[in-house]
């Protein structure tokens, strides 16, 4: 006996292996946006710009 659920369909449908390519990029994609964006956050342009969110945080490991 095996339940009903597990067969719906004769030949399953490939997900993952055609979305492999969109997957990967998107992670590649995902890491250089965010290390382009430290890049600018720390830049000497907006590292001392009092609406920079993370200048306390560059302050003081600039101090190390």
């Amino acid at each position: 006996f095996t339940p009903a659920y597990k067969h719906l369909r004769k030949w399953s449908t490939p997900v993952l292996r055609p979305m492999a390519p969109f997957l990967a990029a998107s992670v590649v994609t995902f890491y250089l946006v965010s290390k382009m964006q430290e890049m600018g956050v720390r830049s000497e342009t907006y590292a001392k710009d009092p609406k920079n969110p993370y200048g306390a945080q560059i302050a003081k490991e600039a101090h190390h």
